[in-house]
């Protein structure tokens, strides 16, 4: 009897539903995996769409704010330039130079607070920002922020209501941001303000803190900006306003409050109808000791010493501006347009102090302070370094150079009027 293959059959068939269900499954992952490359290719793709979009954003606002900047710059530049023709023009005819020098100088100071807005804002956005705390009272504070102020309020014959408590109120900070700080909020609230009109500050204590507010009755913010008011950028569009700015102002202000520990909240009831800007700081324990107070803005007084100056820049322009309003204080001055020629008009005039731009050709400022070091004439000779770049490493590499202090392009006349008085009086040397 021959034997059955029924069992071989079994086995077979057994081991064909075996692998279709291997197959099955094989095509189920698969069908799997391709859903999940799938979703992650359109993942991908919406990340990219987003990406392309953001960068585009950026573009957009970057194009923006450069127009802005641009658009800025050339509003205080065109009635420089006008006053400077007016100035060739006008032949002796001393109250039209006087106008025009005033305009010259009303602009310039918002060329430079511009400048000063843009590279505050990298210090800060890059951590670089650096507070000098003390302890000070608001009243002082608010005091300087006015004065600040005094020529664009008088100008719209704007008049400041201000109030403060009996008692002191006393902050640790860096006097001269936190009057920065107060000074843009006024300074806003004028721009934006009708003439004649008011603007108040109200400092009061609330608790352990100071909230100082400051009320104009000007544009006012619509509702839906205010969240994004504090914005890098972020500009009010007002047609009937050429005070738009490059929306940096009240960005400083969060940050330097913040940096204070503090807060600062807008509130606006809507176009036309005014803004309010309260600050919060933290107050400090009095313990009747003398607080410091912060020097209104005043006149330099003119130097009483004659000092041997010499100027080197390689900007014809800038040495000679600065040697002559030099030489109008009294002082003997000499310049150079580089390093070189500076190191050539150093050993015959011995200058006692030497204001050098850092970038000069052939020399720059830094080899130049240099090797003026190693004269021996020139140990008590003080250097002042004079530049466009202002962050903290460009002061240190100044240090480092052996310049005593680092002046930023442009220089107040008054601010180094006060700062030749006092290295003259500090020096050792006797002057002649």
């Amino acid at each position: 009897m021959m034997p059955s293959n029924r069992p071989s059959a079994l086995s077979r068939e057994t081991a064909l539903e075996a692998s279709l269900e291997r197959l099955v499954d094989e095509r189920d992952q698969a069908r799997q995996a391709l859903a999940v490359a799938v979703a992650e290719r359109d993942y991908a793709r919406a990340e990219l769409s987003q990406a392309e979009r953001r960068t585009a954003l950026a573009r957009e606002r970057l194009d923006e704010f450069l127009a802005t900047l641009a658009h800025e710059l050339r509003n205080p530049l065109a009635p420089i330039r006008s006053a400077a023709q007016i100035v060739r023009m006008a032949e002796g005819d001393h109250a039209t130079v006087s106008a025009a020098r005033a305009i010259i100088e009303r602009q310039l100071k918002h060329l430079v607070r511009l400048i000063d807005d843009l590279v505050d804002v990298s210090r800060v956005t890059r951590g670089k920002l650096e507070l000098n705390m003390e302890r000070v009272d608001l009243a002082s504070v608010l005091q300087a922020a006015i004065e600040t102020n005094r020529p664009l309020l008088e100008s719209k014959q704007q008049h400041i209501m201000i109030e403060l408590p009996a008692e002191p109120l006393i902050v640790e900070a860096d006097t001269s941001r936190l009057a920065q700080v107060f000074a843009n909020l006024i300074s806003n609230g004028a721009k934006y303000s009708d003439p004649r009109s008011d603007i108040r500050i109200q400092a009061v204590r609330a608790g352990t803190r100071a909230l100082v507010t400051i009320t104009d009755q000007g544009a006012g913010i619509e509702r839906e900006m205010l969240a994004s008011i504090f914005d890098m950028f972020a500009r009010i569009e007002r047609p009937s306003s050429p005070h738009d700015g490059l929306g940096l102002g009240l960005t400083l202000v969060k940050r330097i409050v913040e940096l204070h520990g503090g807060a600062v909240t807008a509130h606006s009831e809507g176009s036309g109808m005014g803004s309010a800007f309260t600050v919060e700081l933290d107050l400090m324990e009095s313990r009747g000791e003398e607080t410091p107070t912060v020097p209104a803005p005043g006149k330099a007084e003119h130097s009483s010493r004659r000092a041997r100056i010499l100027v080197a820049d390689d900007n014809h322009d800038a040495a000679q501006s600065l040697a002559l309003m030099l030489s109008m204080d009294g002082h003997d001055v000499r310049t150079a347009g580089d390093g070189l020629e500076a190191l050539r008009e150093a050993e015959e005039f011995h200058p006692q102090l030497v204001v050098l731009d850092i970038g000069m050709p052939r020399l720059d400022g830094y080899e130049t302070a240099r090797r003026l070091r190693e004269r021996p004439w020139a140990a008590h000779t003080r250097l002042f370094a004079l530049t466009g770049w202002g962050q903290e490493e460009d002061r240190e590499r100044a240090r480092r150079a052996g310049f005593h202090q680092h002046l930023v392009k442009p220089v107040d006349p008054e601010a180094l009027s006060q700062l030749l008085n006092r290295t003259l009086s500090e020096s050792s040397r006797t002057l002649s």
